[in-house]
């Protein structure tokens, strides 16, 4: 699960917005996959050497724990109480 605490914060882009980067780690064992899923909420990929495999939201501070909960969703769908699941997720 994703939290604020996740995202390190780096410097304003040029027209003075708050950044945040997330690793993708986070979000899925692939780059590729996880950078897909982030660009559905604004996510871009951080080209930097100071923080190799990460992808950059440009959220102010108070609005992360919104992003948090709608990567969340993303990552991890809901499941319904009236259908059983297996270990792995799939319904029985």
């Amino acid at each position: 699960m994703i939290q604020p605490s996740d995202f390190t914060k780096i410097k304003h882009d040029v027209n003075g917005n708050p950044r945040h980067v997330l690793h993708f780690i986070h979000i899925s064992r692939n780059y590729d996959e996880a950078l897909f899923i982030c660009k559905k909420l604004g996510g871009k990929k951080f080209h930097n050497k100071q923080y190799g495999g990460g992808i950059v939201f440009q959220e102010y501070t108070g609005c992360l724990d919104n992003l948090c909960e709608r990567l969340n969703a993303l990552i991890q769908p809901e499941i319904n109480d009236d259908e059983t699941y297996d270990e792995y997720g799939v319904n029985t």
